[in-house]
């Protein structure tokens, strides 16, 4: 009986070990399998981030884009509403020019003295040019200058009459003008050589 026995308790202790090596080979498919789970449920909440974050910035970039959008049409219509009233002011400043020269067209079939009329000219002529100067616009000294094409525009050549004059302006047939020391119209002159 003990060779039995002992025989018998061989084969219970092979079958618990069988039986706990079958428990191991279970658990560990088990763990593997929750585990690949776990794998995919981060993989898919790994996805489901990058979506959302990508939803985002797509939205940020949309909103972005609407913003820019707003701001240039804003300032699309500033602009064109700002040309449309930029010359008020220039031209408020001339009207007082313009009623000195009606009036002096009011009386100038009356006046007998030319004198007069000469001289009234003239005021409203430099009230004219101190306006002009007031605004930042000033006129090309041309005549008798060296010549610059960055001032001057040469529409003809002449022989100079003295030799001192070569190279200079001799006649200046349109005043050219700055505004604010910018060019905005070229003196066009004529040149000796």
């Amino acid at each position: 009986m003990t060779k039995h026995s002992s025989k018998s308790k061989e084969n219970k202790t092979e079958e618990v070990v069988e039986e706990t090596v079958v428990d191991v080979n279970a658990e560990t498919q088990v763990e593997e399998t929750v585990a690949e789970e776990v794998v995919v449920e981060e993989e898919i909440s790994e996805t489901e981030q990058l979506t959302r974050k990508l939803e985002e910035v797509n939205d940020k970039y949309l909103r972005l884009s609407a913003e820019f959008d707003n701001y240039r049409r804003r300032t699309l219509k500033e602009k064109m509403e700002l040309t449309k009233s930029a010359g008020t002011s220039l031209l408020l400043g001339l009207l007082p020019v313009a009623d000195d020269f009606d009036r002096a067209l009011d009386h100038l079939d009356d006046a007998k003295d030319t004198e007069a009329i000469k001289a009234g000219i003239k005021l409203i002529y430099n009230k004219f040019n101190e306006f002009l100067g007031a605004q930042g616009l000033k006129v090309i000294e041309a005549k008798e200058k060296e010549f610059d094409t960055d001032l001057h525009e040469a529409i003809t050549k002449i022989p100079a009459p003295k030799p001192a004059m070569k190279g200079k302006v001799i006649d200046c047939v349109e005043k050219g003008y700055t505004l604010n020391d910018k060019v905005i119209r070229f003196s066009k002159v004529v040149v000796g050589e």
